[in-house]
């Protein structure tokens, strides 16, 4: 797996439609609200030439005393502002989006399915639409995994899945992120937001790691070794210093400045 890269597929397992007949969907239109605040009704065949990234949340995330999820607002560094999470969980994922390069942008609660198939009418909001700079679309379900193995939750991932290969989309349902890679992620995002103090480290830091070199070794040059980690921090989160994120970072990780695009 390269720099900033995650998979989805390996946080679930789509299980196999047990009734041939949800495959056959009767009619599905999806809800939406655009950029401007409208709402509308459009035939799922049409939803796929939508730019739901662009638009408005399309169900309110519910807050009130003694709910067993925490809701709040992540800082997006991709556009430098913030999008409204629903559970702790579903910030993990929303961090994962901002620093995998793939993707463009992304928006949460970002439509409605409203459909009929032969189990009977239904109803889904997905947790989060996700725009890949080559125009493809990711769309995610959070599920605590407790629930997983919910057979309600196993339908509405069936149905889901089988809407979105319709419209060409990649979909999965993801519980915890898994292994070193969300471990490291969550370290570098602390260091996301846009320098002030330390900024004039980053031409000798880039400079300095133009052939790979440990990170513990790099801060040796350094007179403000604990900013100048900081700063690394930040230029990692940004992928414009690299290293194997499927490894624990430590003093003795090799990084390297990423080569520039065209080069």
């Amino acid at each position: 797996m390269g720099e900033g890269e995650f998979a989805v597929s390996g946080d679930t397992e789509v299980p196999e439609p047990s009734d041939a007949s949800v495959r056959e969907i009767d009619l599905v239109r999806v809800r939406y609200i655009d950029a401007e605040g409208v709402e509308r009704l459009v035939q799922l065949e049409a939803a796929a030439d939508v730019r739901f990234e662009d638009g408005r949340m399309a169900r309110a995330i519910p807050s009130h005393r003694d709910q067993g999820h925490m809701p709040g607002q992540y800082w997006v560094a991709k556009w430098g502002d913030f999008a409204e999470y629903e559970s702790v969980l579903e910030s993990k994922w929303l961090t994962l989006l901002d620093f995998d390069p793939r993707v463009s942008a992304f928006v949460t609660q970002p439509l409605e399915f409203d459909a009929i198939d032969a189990r009977g009418a239904w109803r889904h909001t997905p947790d989060v639409f996700a725009r890949r700079r080559d125009g493809s679309v990711l769309l995610l379900d959070v599920k605590n995994p407790e629930l997983r193995d919910d057979p309600k939750v196993l339908l509405q991932e069936e149905r889901t899945l089988r809407v979105c290969e319709r419209l060409g989309w990649e979909y999965a349902m993801v519980s915890e992120p898994s292994g070193q890679l969300w471990v490291n992620v969550d370290l570098l995002s602390s260091a996301r937001r846009p320098l002030h103090l330390g900024a004039d480290l980053v031409p000798r830091l880039l400079e300095l790691a133009r052939e790979p070199v440990e990170i513990g070794e790099l801060m040796r040059f350094m007179e403000f070794p604990d900013l100048a980690r900081g700063v690394l921090y930040h230029l990692m989160w940004h992928q414009r210093i690299v290293t194997d994120l499927d490894r624990p970072l430590r003093d003795t990780t090799l990084v390297k400045t990423a080569a520039e695009v065209g080069a």
